[in-house]
């Protein structure tokens, strides 16, 4: 549901910032990607259900492991200066970990970034924010509930890799990976079986 609030003038970290902070309620939800202010209204129940789920399964994975800590938005993540992202779902190493209890946020470091797309972010998703992600995280991840996909998108990758069976994610080499069964998921979330 991401949409340009305007798109003739270049707005700094600090006015994105002072909006946010101006919004009690967190919503809408606020993000600055290439100069472009981002406003997202209120998410959606398949969207929220999604992240709920992805958060549980990530935060039981990387809590096993001691890798870090998964978290949500609203939260601000600065992947470069200027830039002010909030991913739905992300996943931030120890170290980083460690900073953000001494210094606070924002978040400058993550091993995954997940969106979950609603009917008017996906442009955002796809496109703008994802060059973002792939210059500063190993994987980013585009869930889709309606085509009941996920994108995964690499650094250097010119187009995702289309998964609908299982995702799978390894961020330390030689630990169990983390895997989700896909149909199940989007089962959940699409409320097949209510």
């Amino acid at each position: 549901m991401a949409m340009p609030a305007e798109t003739a003038r270049r707005w700094t970290a600090r006015e994105v910032r002072d909006l946010i902070a101006a919004q009690p309620t967190h919503t809408p939800r606020y993000e600055l990607v290439d100069g472009e202010l981002l406003v997202t209204p209120s998410p959606a129940y398949r969207h929220q259900r999604a992240v709920t789920m992805l958060v549980a399964a990530l935060e039981q994975y990387v809590g096993r492991h001691a890798f870090g800590v998964c978290l949500t938005s609203p939260s601000d993540v600065e992947l470069e200066p200027e830039d002010l992202r909030q991913p739905d779902v992300f996943v931030v190493p120890r170290d980083e970990v460690k900073r953000l209890h001494r210094e606070g946020y924002p978040a400058r470091k993550l091993e995954l970034a997940i969106e979950v797309l609603s009917p008017s972010s996906g442009r955002n998703d796809r496109v703008k924010k994802r060059a973002g992600y792939q210059r500063h995280v190993a994987q980013y991840w585009i869930v889709d509930n309606d085509a009941r996909l996920i994108e995964r998108w690499l650094p250097g990758d010119d187009r995702p890799e289309i998964l609908t069976e299982r995702i799978t994610w390894t961020p330390v080499a030689g630990s169990e990976a983390f895997e989700l069964a896909l149909e199940p998921f989007f089962a959940e979330v699409n409320g097949d079986n209510l």
